[in-house]
This record gives structure tokens, C-alpha cells and sequence, in this order.
């Protein structure tokens, strides 16, 4: 094992087959028309590589392919040209570990048993900022067993994102809120999967603000106990500033992201949302309703609701509706509003600055 010095280093452990290359249907790759690399795993380890401190160390259960025919402080030709195909692009593993053992040995050396890293246990490293690299449950489980965090590659977790978020770090956020007329617990995170879980006591409402989430791409948890028996008003006013204040605190210092964020149709309506993370609350409301509630929300709130999450958020809102079903439109702006947030929030970390000319958002 490579033996560093410094104090407190992190540590990416990766996976090999199924994370950095494609695993084939027999989960064998034992020949050469077997080999190739998952998409973006190059260039998002070139980029970490590159741009973190991050130690490398390979941690792979091999199925105890190969150990008739090479010596154990040798790898299979396909890892070796591996390592030499991520050599050329910079990416240098400090350390490799690799189990030779069967699955029925079911030895402690063999993922998601920790025996072959012993030493990063014990020595100096911060493993709670560290994380394993994976495809699989028993990566998500050695992670657990060190004592680290992990990313399990899928359609929504690609390595693009896993790079992404080791580099920017994790934008999530939580905000308690508590009157003589609401208490409020609002949890975000910006780099979610659209997942939500909402209770506010009023059924149309958790319906709009589950768009937010389906749409803007970001988990969203709210719960709101309010004076109901009073009115829906403080119920509305009060999520809408507990979750305006949690986006702006999961932002963080909004280096990277787009800023700027879209219109769409709904059947017979065109809702439009314009938005702007510049730090200078606004909103611009043209939409007009003819009924006096939609579901068991009042419409008046509808402008309301969006003039907090402004005041709230530090945000420039531009809104626009026109149609003749009331809750097409409604629905419409909620759902144009999260996907605005979805491109406002997006960040490149190639370009890791503030999107501004002055300096500060």
C-alpha cells in the first residue's frame, strides 16, 4: 500500500468491474473483447484526479479468476491495460486491493468484509470524509463498514454527477420553523431524484409542491402542522418562506450554477417563469383566477405563496399565466417554476465560479 504522511487523508475507494469498466452478462471479464470502460468514468476520474486531494485506491473482488494462471502480485492483462489507458489520462491509483477468493470462501478479505483495509482504519485518515464508489449493494454495505459515504452508480447517479458532487460537495439543506400559528420542518436536496414527501394538511397544496419536486428534480421533505380550523393562510405563507429559506441555504455561495432558468403548456394554458438567483427578491405576478379556490386552496394565495418564496429565497420571479382552466394554470406555474429552479440550480463544475460580472450573488 502507498504510505502517505500527511495527516487525515480522504480516500476515493472504487469499485473496478461495473464501475470503472463495463461488467458483461457473465460478470467475467476475462478476455479482451470484454473490455471497456463505463461512460464518463475516465473523464470524471481525470477530473478528480485533477482538481481534489483525494487518495485512489482500487478495492475489487475478483472471483478468484486467475490464480492458476498469474501469480498473486500480478493483475489480469485487461487491468493492466486498464491502468495503462488511465495513466495517459492522469488517473493514477495509489493503491490496489484485489480479493482473489470465491464467493463461497466467504473470507473476511472480500467486499463487504474490510480485512484488506486494515490500515486505513487505523491510520490517518478522515474516513468520514471519504467515500466508496460502486455499483453494487455490497459496495453500499463496505462503505457502511468503514464508516464512510457512498455513490452507487445508476441511470440517475452516473459518474458525471458522482464527480459533481465529490468536488462541489452535497447541496442539501434543512429549515425548522416554528410560530404561535405553524410548525415546520423543510428538508432540500438540490442534487436529488425528484422524491418527495409532503404533508401540509392541505391536499392541493401538497399536490403543487410535489410538482416542485418531480419537476425541479430535488427531494423535498415538508412537514407543516397549521391553524387550519383558522384559515389556510399562515399554513401557506409560513412553507413558503421555511422552503424559500431552505433552497437559499442549500445553494451555499452559488458558485457554478447556471443562475437563470422556462415556460410550457399545459392543455389549454401557457404558464411562463422566469428566474434569477441574484440575491435581489422581486416578483413580477401576471395571472388572473376566476374561481375562489382550487381544490382547498384559496387563489389569492397562489400569488402569495410565490411572493414569500421570493422574499425568502433571494429571488428575481417573473410569472405569467394565461389559459381558462384555473387548475391547469396553477398547475402550470408550479410546474414551470420547478423546472426554471432545475436550470437555475444546475452547476458546471468546469466553470466553478460566480455567475456574476460584480463579484456577489
Amino acid at each position: 500500500m502507498f504510505n502517505y504522511q500527511c495527516s487525515m487523508n480522504r480516500i476515493l475507494f472504487i469499485d473496478r468491474d461495473g464501475t470503472i469498466l463495463r461488467e458483461p452478462e457473465d460478470e467475467q471479464i476475462d478476455s479482451f473483447e470484454k473490455f471497456s470502460f463505463v461512460p464518463g468514468a475516465i473523464s470524471a476520474l481525470r477530473f478528480l484526479r485533477q482538481h481534489t486531494d483525494f487518495l485512489f485506491v482500487m478495492v475489487s473482488n475478483q472471483d478468484g479468476l486467475g490464480t492458476d494462471s498469474y501469480p498473486e502480485d500480478t493483475f489480469w492483462p485487461t487491468q493492466n491495460l486498464m491502468l495503462d489507458i488511465l495513466k495517459g489520462e492522469g488517473v493514477i491509483f495509489d493503491a490496489i486491493h484485489i480479493d482473489r477468493s470465491f464467493p463461497k470462501d466467504n473470507l473476511p478479505t472480500r467486499k463487504p468484509g474490510t480485512a484488506m483495509l486494515t490500515d486505513y482504519m487505523t491510520g490517518d485518515y478522515d474516513l468520514t470524509g471519504s467515500f466508496v464508489i460502486g455499483d453494487r449493494e455490497t459496495d453500499e454495505k463496505l462503505a457502511e463498514n468503514l464508516g464512510c459515504r457512498s455513490f452507487i452508480l445508476s441511470p440517475e447517479m452516473t459518474w458525471e454527477k458522482i464527480a459533481e458532487l465529490i468536488f462541489a460537495g452535497e447541496r442539501i439543506a434543512s429549515v425548522k420553523r416554528t410560530t404561535k400559528e405553524t410548525d415546520i420542518e423543510v428538508r432540500v436536496c438540490l442534487d436529488g431524484n425528484g422524491k418527495s414527501d409532503i404533508e401540509t394538511g392541505l391536499g392541493f397544496f401538497d399536490h403543487m409542491l410535489e410538482q416542485i419536486a418531480k419537476h425541479g428534480m430535488i427531494d423535498l421533505y415538508i412537514r407543516c402542522k397549521g391553524d387550519l380550523n383558522v384559515d389556510e393562510h399562515h399554513t401557506i405563507e409560513d412553507v413558503a418562506l421555511a422552503l424559500g429559506e431552505c433552497i437559499k441555504k442549500a445553494l451555499g455561495d452559488k458558485r457554478g450554477i447556471e443562475r437563470y432558468g422556462y415556460c410550457l403548456p399545459m392543455d389549454d394554458c401557457l404558464c411562463q417563469v422566469a428566474l434569477d438567483f441574484g440575491g435581489r427578491p422581486w416578483l413580477v405576478w401576471d395571472a388572473e383566477f376566476h374561481r375562489e379556490k382550487v381544490g382547498e386552496m384559496p387563489t389569492e394565495m397562489f400569488l402569495h405563496f410565490f411572493k414569500s418564496l421570493s422574499d425568502s429565497a433571494a429571488i428575481n420571479l417573473n410569472i405569467k399565466a394565461e389559459g381558462q382552466n384555473e387548475h391547469h394554470k396553477i398547475e402550470g406555474i408550479f410546474k414551470a417554476f420547478a423546472r426554471s429552479l432545475r436550470m437555475a440550480v444546475r452547476r458546471d463544475i468546469t466553470h466553478f465560479q460566480l455567475p456574476s460580472s460584480k463579484g456577489v450573488l
